[in-house]
């Protein structure tokens, strides 16, 4: 397996199911930060929202954002890809029901225009797993592996 490959499938292990990160957004060079709970699929995270939510007005201004959780974080760009009932998130919407499962229904209402999911497809992420971490660059499919374990000094 090549080391792009097993960084995606390592990455798969760890986030394709429900994450909580710290998500930072940017409004007039001023950093806003909060927890969201997210799926990892196909190189980007998927999020459950509300498009009148502070998060989404705001990357809808400025589409950089990161996540940060724990020794993981991961930056790149978050799209509104609209509502769940829309036919081209009929697939999605099934995987993110069944992930969220314990409070999908019970924190979103469908029936509310506003409901929303946000794409964030990544750009750069740090990462580790058995002690080898991985520093990716997604968009070059690029990656550095090295040992590491929480005694060592952080990657910049």
């Amino acid at each position: 397996m090549e080391i792009y490959e097993k960084a995606l499938y390592t990455m798969n292990e760890l986030f394709a199911k429900d994450c909580q990160f710290a998500m930072a957004t940017v409004k007039d060079n001023k950093p806003s930060v909060r927890v969201i709970d997210t799926f990892f699929e196909d190189n980007s995270f998927y999020v459950v929202t509300y498009s009148k939510s502070q998060k989404v007005r705001e990357l809808e201004e400025n589409s950089q954002v990161s996540l940060c959780n724990e020794f993981y974080r991961f930056s790149g760009n978050a799209y509104n890809i609209g509502h769940p009932l829309l036919v081209e998130n009929r697939e999605l919407r099934e995987k993110l029901i069944k992930v969220f499962e314990p409070w999908y229904f019970a924190h979103n209402n469908e029936n509310d225009e506003n409901m929303c999911y946000v794409k964030i497809e990544l750009e750069e992420g740090f990462f580790y797993k058995d002690g080898i971490g991985y520093k990716v660059n997604f968009q070059l499919k690029e990656v550095e592996e090295f040992p590491f374990d929480l005694n060592t000094e952080p990657v910049s």
